[in-house]
């Protein structure tokens, strides 16, 4: 370097392949330190530092950003510094040279540390005093480009190497992304060596268990489960938003929402929350994983129920049966509230499930009834009737007197589980009420210390939210009913009951609760001309669980000795269970 050469502006660009080596490494920092040093012996002042993690093999090229700070022609840059060519470029010559190009036509050179990219401009046609733009050119040109090629080959190579092998550890059931809400990534030794497996997220799986357990009941909507984990202080996982050139910068934050109705179904439909692997990788072919689900199969299938169905045999074989939804059905609902039956009783015409919608007649009014129309053939009974159909059939059933304290005490059995559950979720509501109160808190506590009113406001606004939640927490943890002083009472309540099983089936406020009662009731779906006393056919009775009798002597009521089960006129009035 000569003493009286001018010093020369420049920009450090310093480029990491991923977030990981960028913030848990030290390369950034050795690349600026190596490149400090690099300019201050070869007179170049850096004015300005520009860092990017991101992989340079991509189409759309990370210092694509450098180029567009350089057009900012007041910062009056003379070099960009980069470390070598392969922090400048992974896509190989295709990319290196439109990239140094744009440098060039602004002016600016390129210069690496390790003196491959080469400062001499030579012309061909120098000693006649002209030159033209195919008599210039930089002797270095081809050894920059066969290096340009070469960080290609490498790349090509590493990720070969990394993303074959995770290819095949996928295939062979273990977990190469970021874990699913519910688990978290924990490496152990194999047979296959070292690899990364899902265990359950303490904090976060209880969520996901609930959610399945109370879906496959049948008997909630989604937003009431909804309703349930966001009370048990269900929020989804925060991630870190970084901007998309210089990852060491926080852009925002997402997620931390509540648990809405529509994520019901995202989170129930993951087959990994049963121990099932099925994505791209598989070549979206199932794969028994190397690590327990949170959820059994079988509870697994009972939550999606009519959508997805999995099968898996004694030689791990898995089978996965998928249910169309025709386009027209998409949006109504399976288990509707207003016609709650459709799905325990069948059509007398083809045994399948009943539909279930109201009318519009002329004048504008509504009437509501169960259908079918599959196979050409159509039936149809109005709600009012259907209702009254069931409640007929309700009241002439009676539990064996033989069974009563057996399901006593399987009821006392199903109580005491539910207390544990209720204990759970209402330990884990305590834990989120502490939560909140530390959350106000702690920013109670960075109140005193800002001074910006901007901040101050936005603060405040936490804090409402904060306390809005609490008031609503404390609301839920108020409703939940003490389990263990109801216990004798229940015992009591349910054997009066048993005895009266009617007023169960019948009075129940939640809908699909009570249909799924009565569903309960046969061992197979029955058809609405077995339930129907009233019917005009010699259909024979369903069949009902061992558990439950139809009394004759209410069925008497409204047939014949002849078996003909036609309501006998006036019979009904005077029928003493009405």
């Amino acid at each position: 370097m000569s003493p009286t050469s001018q010093p020369r502006i420049g920009l450090l660009a310093i480029r990491v392949s991923s977030d990981k080596q960028g913030l848990d490494g030290d390369s950034p920092e050795a690349q600026r330190e190596q490149g400090e040093a690099y300019a201050k012996a070869h007179n170049i002042v850096v004015t300005e530092t520009i860092i990017l993690l991101e992989s340079a093999s991509h189409e759309v090229q990370p210092m694509q950003k450098v180029i567009d700070v350089c057009k900012d022609k007041s910062k009056g840059f003379q070099v960009v510094l980069i470390k070598s060519i392969d922090r400048f470029t992974r896509g190989g010559g295709d990319y290196y040279s439109p990239l140094k190009r744009q440098l060039t036509r602004l002016g600016i050179a390129l210069e690496d540390m390790y003196g491959v990219i080469g400062k001499q401009q030579i012309s061909t046609l120098e000693h006649t005093g002209f030159k033209y733009y195919w008599s210039e050119f930089n002797p270095t040109q081809k050894s920059e480009y066969l290096e340009a090629e070469r960080a290609k080959d490498e790349m090509r190579d590493i990720m070969s190497r990394m993303i074959g092998a995770e290819i095949r550890y996928t295939q062979l059931g273990y977990w190469m992304r970021r874990p699913h809400y519910g688990f978290r990534s924990v490496k152990i030794d194999t047979k296959n060596g070292k690899r990364t497996i899902l265990k359950p997220d303490k904090n976060e799986a209880k969520f996901i268990i609930r959610l399945f357990e109370m879906r496959a009941a049948h008997v909630y909507t989604n937003q009431q489960i909804a309703d349930e984990l966001n009370s048990m202080g269900f929020r989804s996982r925060v991630t870190i938003v970084r901007d998309k050139y210089d990852r060491t910068k926080i852009k925002r934050q997402i997620g931390g929402r509540k648990m809405t109705a529509k994520m019901i179904d995202q989170y129930t439909s993951k087959l990994v929350y049963c121990g099932i692997i099925k994505e791209k990788w598989t070549h979206d072919k199932p794969v028994k994983a190397q690590f327990d689900g949170l959820v059994s199969v079988d509870l697994f299938n009972e939550a999606n129920r009519g959508r997805v169905f999995v099968e898996v045999d004694s030689h791990d074989s898995i089978t996965i049966k998928h249910k169309a939804v025709p386009d027209h059905l998409k949006n109504k609902q399976i288990y509707n509230p207003d016609y709650p039956y459709k799905q325990v009783v069948a059509c007398p015409k083809c045994g399948k499930t009943l539909s279930g919608s109201a009318t519009r007649g002329k004048l504008g009014k509504r009437y509501p009834a169960y259908h079918c129309s599959r196979d050409g053939h159509y039936f149809r009974v109005p709600k009012p009737e259907f209702d009254e159909t069931i409640e007929d059939f309700v009241r002439a059933i009676a539990i064996k007197p033989e069974y009563i304290d057996d399901v006593i005490a399987a009821i006392a059995e199903l109580w005491r589980e539910r207390q544990t559950k209720q204990t759970d979720a209402n330990r884990q509501r305590l834990e989120h009420r502490e939560s909140l109160q530390s959350q106000i808190k702690a920013t109670v506590d960075r109140m005193r210390v800002v001074t910006s009113e901007t901040a101050l406001k936005y603060l405040e606004e936490d804090i409402v939210s904060v306390e809005k939640e609490l008031v609503e927490l404390d609301e839920e943890i108020a409703r939940q009913p003490n389990l263990q002083a109801e216990f004798d009472q229940v015992l009591q309540y349910a054997k009066y009951i048993l005895e009266h099983l009617s007023e169960l089936l019948l009075d129940l406020c939640n809908p699909l609760r009570k249909a799924a009662f009565f569903g309960a009731i046969f061992n197979k779906l029955p058809t609405y001309d077995e339930i129907n006393f009233g019917t005009h056919k010699n259909s024979p009775p369903p069949e009902v669980n061992e558990l439950f009798q139809i009394r004759t002597e209410y069925i008497s009521l409204y047939g014949d000795s002849t078996g003909n089960r036609t309501r006998v006129a006036g019979m009904r009035t005077r029928c003493p269970n009405r």
